[in-house]
């Protein structure tokens, strides 16, 4: 099973060897050039196996997606505790990701890189995930507090997450060849110079 926070158990189980193989070949040969035999030579399963766990490929991309997103729900919910103001909430936000592609490039890559309407078509948006809502809510709870400029949410969020995760396009398709985080403190201070309340 891919984790952002903690390491996989050891040994690992059939459906998260599954699971990890699929994500690995989708990230690297996508999604439409991989087989349900390319998964199975990967995790060193039986094809019986993978239709029993996620009935096929599209099974297996729709588990993946859905696990993945539930990794970042709770990301969400470890800052949302760690941290109350708006703005530290958001700087950890988008540190994270920045941090995450590097350290977990292809989970990074098929949650906010993927093009998933295009094979699992019947999946809501990763925009409409939990995760996302929760962002939202940080960014109108920032609003509400003053924190932030009160202005419409849609454009506090594009302003707020959308340059941090163009970013993260840019550097998943080899444009920046430097970890983000060397543009961490340029990209913050652009945030706020938009968003934050002036005195």
């Amino acid at each position: 099973m891919p984790y952002l926070n903690k390491p996989p158990p050891n040994p690992e189980p059939l459906d998260c060897r599954i699971l990890n193989a699929a994500l690995d070949l989708f990230v690297l040969k996508g999604y439409h050039n991989v087989s349900v035999h390319d998964v199975q030579r990967k995790a060193d399963a039986s094809i019986g196996s993978i239709y029993k766990y996620f009935g096929g490929k599209e099974g297996i991309a729709t588990a993946l997606y859905a696990r993945l997103l539930s990794e970042f729900d709770e990301m969400m919910d470890n800052i949302m505790d760690q941290h109350k103001g708006a703005k530290e909430r958001c700087e950890t936000i988008i540190r994270q990701l920045f941090e995450y592609t590097e350290t977990h490039t292809h989970i990074i890559a098929y949650v906010l890189h993927a093009k998933h309407a295009e094979f699992i078509p019947n999946e809501a948006p990763v925009c409409s995930s939990i995760a996302f809502s929760k962002m939202r809510e940080v960014i109108q709870q920032g609003m509400d507090q003053g924190e932030l400029r009160n202005t419409d949410l849609q454009v506090a969020t594009a302003c707020i997450f959308g340059s941090a995760i163009r970013m993260i396009h840019l550097r998943l398709e080899g444009i920046i060849d430097k970890p983000l985080i060397v543009y961490l403190d340029a990209i913050l201070e652009s945030i706020w110079l938009g968003v934050e309340r002036s005195e």
